[in-house]
């Protein structure tokens, strides 16, 4: 039979943004895969440039709704370092427990979209209704269910109201028990592990080979997390437990995402039942960051977050840079998809849970015949944006 190749996107009812994925198959089986990104450009780095260093955190914030907690965190975390700026505990204690919120509103998102994905819609309700008690502690926590705008330079800008903790803590409670059940649908009903087990494996040593991160790489047995390889705010104070699974196939990243929502809810209490006294953010922060250079890891919801900023000892970064997780593993899902079934495609792309408006990035070259440098102004921006010269 000869191959053909079948284009999913850029635009395509299972992608939730525009990013081309060209696959070949012989049959009903992918013997090739390829994508081509760049649809989703923003201009977000040069944006930075042109902002101050606290205008781009809010700016930054805007890379993700879904891990938008995630990257303000990342980048603040690289400019206070640069600032040489010590936060308060308790707005260590504060971020953390926001963005643990973050991961499980993360989770219960994906595992309810994977559930309509393979036709499983009753578990795509459940999981979008539990995720509403997660959403509702961070409205009251921060004002927004979507971009919490928690963060500030020097610590956060909302403090936790002492007489709502008892409150959070009874939510948490039932949100446990509910994730509990899903862990148990997970193990003893036979859905989930009859559509998703042996679809789009991934074997530890190929993950280790091609990088891949967060329960992606989890899930094929790579116990790695930033959380516990180089701790920060106050994970190395709370206990909890690293999540992994070997079946290295889409089951096992749904596992390790129901454990790690149980393990979130533990991290929250923590905080919550833990939480310092005292200030919740600096008096005086510096408008001018000294000059410098610091990168910054986070364990975001998809998996390894990173961000470098540098100084040149003005108001604005001279350079911010930012690697989502989903560039990260794309090229673990491209090999991934080798010898799945054309079918499993849709669901083998979400279970990374990509986010191709964080990952999108704009190269550009210097032609070394004429010698020509490769600058760009602010306005030209938008014509890379829009489908235009590439």
């Amino acid at each position: 039979m000869a191959e053909v190749k079948i284009p999913i996107g850029p635009q395509h009812p299972a992608l939730e943004e525009p990013e081309l994925f060209l696959l070949t198959v012989d049959g009903e089986e992918i013997v090739k895969a390829e994508m081509r990104i760049g649809y989703n450009h923003r201009g977000m780095e040069k944006s930075a440039e042109f902002r101050t260093f606290l205008q781009t955190l809010y700016l930054f914030e805007r890379i993700c709704g879904i891990c938008s907690h995630s990257h303000t965190t990342c980048y603040i975390l690289a400019v206070e370092e640069v600032a040489g700026l010590e936060i308060p505990e308790r707005a260590k204690f504060i971020r953390t427990l926001v963005g643990e919120l973050e991961r499980i509103h993360s989770h219960l998102l994906w595992l309810g979209i994977a559930g309509h994905e393979i036709g499983f819609d009753t578990l795509f309700m459940y999981s979008w209704r539990d995720r509403e008690f997660v959403l509702d502690i961070l409205e009251e926590i921060t004002g927004n269910r979507v971009n919490y705008g928690i963060n500030t330079i020097g610590g956060v800008r909302r403090d936790i109201p002492e007489g709502k903790i008892d409150d959070y803590l009874k939510a948490l409670d039932i949100l446990e028990e509910r994730c509990q059940y899903y862990a148990k649908l997970a193990f003893e009903e036979g859905t989930l592990a009859a559509r998703l087990s042996g679809v789009h494996y991934l074997s530890k040593e190929k993950a280790i080979e091609l990088c891949a991160c967060g329960p992606m790489a989890r899930a094929s047995g790579v116990a790695t997390d930033v959380r516990f390889e180089e701790p920060y705010l106050v994970y190395d104070q709370i206990p909890f437990n690293l999540v992994t699974y070997d079946s290295g196939d889409i089951f096992g990243r749904t596992v390790v995402r129901v454990l790690e929502v149980i393990e979130s809810i533990k991290i929250a209490r923590y905080c919550l039942q833990n939480m310092p006294p005292g200030e919740y953010r600096l008096e005086k922060v510096p408008k001018k960051i000294p000059e410098g250079e610091a990168f910054s890891r986070y364990e975001a919801p998809r998996g390894e977050d990173v961000h470098y900023v540098r100084s040149d000892g003005g108001e604005n970064p001279y350079r911010a840079k930012v690697r989502a997780p989903t560039m990260q593993n794309l090229l673990a899902t491209m090999e991934s998809l080798k010898g799945s079934y054309i079918a499993d495609a849709p669901i083998a792309i979400a279970s990374m849970d990509p986010c191709f408006s964080c990952t999108d990035r704009i190269a550009l070259v210097r032609d070394i015949r004429s010698g020509k440098e490769s600058r760009i102004r602010f306005r030209d921006l938008s014509k890379y944006g829009k489908g235009g010269e590439r």
